[in-house]
């Protein structure tokens, strides 16, 4: 089963009885503004899991069904873990899922806050825009690394090594960003009194004495 992924990013997979939600999926560890790889087996692997065979290869012999059922179960369960933080942000922004709607709204929202921060950047945002967004970016943070805390904790012997990797990259990035967040709060700050300073002044000297 090969599986999309996100950071502001997506990627995906959903149950046909509740759409944006998923028991048995291979969920992809919470990252956000970065391209992360697939913690899934190679394309052709997940083709011969699906039951296709490699190219070249010859199709699986009857003897090897239970092992191919087997290796499709994954020992994250998703459903469960919504019932247990049903609040989580990775649910809005990174669970699989195939839910139109849903996926226009990550689209909808990836533009609001990239028009946010295209603002910061520039010094035109206000003060309280600047403290919005990177509250934002505190809250993505939180959440992506309790839902990632909560995996290792709950499968972490059950995952591959790699998936295990993946979501400790994950934890360790954003724990990064958020000791990153004081400092980019305060200089986003500065760089707007500067701007507004100079803006000013630039008013009082069109205006002449």
């Amino acid at each position: 089963m090969a599986v999309l992924w996100w950071m502001p990013p997506p990627e995906d997979n959903p149950s046909p009885e509740a759409p944006g939600r998923e028991a048995r999926g291979r969920p992809p560890p919470p990252v956000v503004d970065t391209a992360a790889p697939t913690p899934s087996r190679s394309v052709a692997s997940q083709a011969t899991l699906a039951g296709e065979p490699d190219a070249g290869s010859a199709p699986p012999e009857p003897e090897q069904t239970p092992a191919l059922e087997a290796a499709r179960e994954h020992p994250v369960n998703l459903e469960k873990l919504r019932e247990q933080m049903p609040d989580n942000l990775y649910w809005e922004l990174a669970a699989p899922t195939k839910d139109p709607q849903l996926l226009q709204r990550r689209e909808e929202q990836a533009r609001r806050w990239n028009a946010l921060l295209g603002k910061v950047q520039s010094n035109t945002a206000t003060e309280e825009e600047i403290h919005q967004y990177y509250e934002h970016r505190r809250a993505v943070s939180e959440d992506f690394i309790a839902f990632a805390s909560r995996v290792l904790q709950e499968h972490g012997a059950q995952l591959s090594e790699q998936e295990r990797g993946l979501y400790e990259l994950s934890i360790q990035m954003h724990r990064t960003r958020l000791e990153e967040i004081p400092r980019q709060v305060e200089d986003a700050l500065a760089r707007k009194e500067t701007q507004d300073r100079r803006r000013e002044e630039w008013r009082r000297g069109k205006k002449g004495p």
